[in-house]
């Protein structure tokens, strides 16, 4: 559901759940943002609106305040009543979660359901938008592109085949999996599953994966051992910890102050426009949006995958901007 449908849907509901009488479809059109000028487009689109409600669970009544008299013009409204949820006490933490969770699932088949329970939420007077939530968003990060791809193969029971680059290395491999699940541990997201290139049960962090995740078999041929929990193996699952490594970088004069306090063995280079310094690091996918964020302040020169990741995640940021 798109955010301007979902809008108009809340909207909508707001609208007919703050009156006691019956609205009819010009008061609702008149009164509620969102809808077309054209009589023909407003009637269409008022129609599967209110189908949505319905499917939705929202109790839509309809019905006239000129009970017995000729030619009277139906109205709507929403018994408070009947679609009022009973009290609802959340803590901002709580509210946040359940703002997050309807993110994943609007990568996923549920979006509607997801969508739905926002907007039911809403009417309720329960904040869920985590967009003004700072500190949160970044730990529970669903933009992984591979999410989708790999979330559907798991419903499907399919097998799944895809570039992943490891820890320190500077190409990636052809992995063939049979996924089990994808979860979230520590703020990162991880598909659990049966590694067909190694014979054992792996675990592969989504953002090492490179391209897409493409079907490696048909849908259900893929069987979850008995008593398997991919959560506590995801959890069990300890990535290498890596040893401090250095990273040679060049600083613009004058500039990117953050790196620069805890850099080292600085020292200006050609004339004067640029210091090279060595920063040291342990994870590249922590570490190369932070210096990201100083855009044409840093050039990264070594290490290579560090290199690599800060240019994907500036090729990134200018793909979001539409430029």
């Amino acid at each position: 559901m798109s955010r301007r449908k979902t809008e108009r849907l809340l909207n909508l509901v707001v609208c007919l759940l703050a009156t006691r009488r019956y609205l009819t479809a010009e008061q609702i059109r008149r009164a509620v943002p969102g809808y077309p000028d054209s009589d023909e487009a407003f009637k269409r689109m008022f129609e599967r609106d209110k189908e949505e409600l319905r499917e939705l669970g929202v109790p839509l009544e309809v019905g006239s305040d000129q009970q017995g008299a000729g030619g009277e013009e139906i109205g709507y409204r929403i018994p408070r009543q009947d679609y009022e949820l009973p009290d609802i006490h959340l803590t901002p933490d709580e509210a946040a979660v359940l703002g997050l969770a309807a993110r994943v699932w609007q990568r996923a088949s549920m979006a509607d359901a997801a969508s739905g329970a926002l907007l039911k939420l809403r009417a309720a007077g329960v904040e869920t938008d985590t967009a003004t939530a700072p500190g949160i968003e970044p730990r529970l990060d669903t933009g992984e592109p591979s999410f989708p791809a790999l979330w559907e193969a798991v419903r499907d029971g399919r097998p799944v085949a895809f570039d992943y680059q490891g820890v320190g290395r500077t190409s990636a491999t052809r992995r063939h999996l049979e996924p089990w699940g994808v979860v979230s541990r520590r703020g990162r997201w991880y598909v659990v599953g049966h590694d067909r290139d190694r014979d054992e049960t792996r675990v592969f962090r989504l953002s090492r994966i490179v391209g897409e995740v493409v079907p490696d078999g048909p849908p259900g041929s893929v069987t979850v051992p008995p008593g398997v929990d991919v959560r506590r193996i995801a959890f069990d699952w300890g990535e290498p910890v890596s040893e401090p490594r250095p990273a040679k970088v060049r600083l613009r004069a004058g500039a990117a102050h953050g790196p620069r306090r805890w850099a080292r063995d600085v020292r200006p280079v050609g004339d004067g426009t640029w210091d090279e310094a060595t920063l040291t690091f342990r994870d590249v996918d922590r570490f190369a949006p932070y210096l990201a964020r100083f855009a044409d302040d840093v050039v990264v020169l070594d290490p290579p995958d560090l290199r690599e990741a800060v240019i994907w995640q500036l090729k990134a940021a200018l793909a979001g901007s539409g430029r």
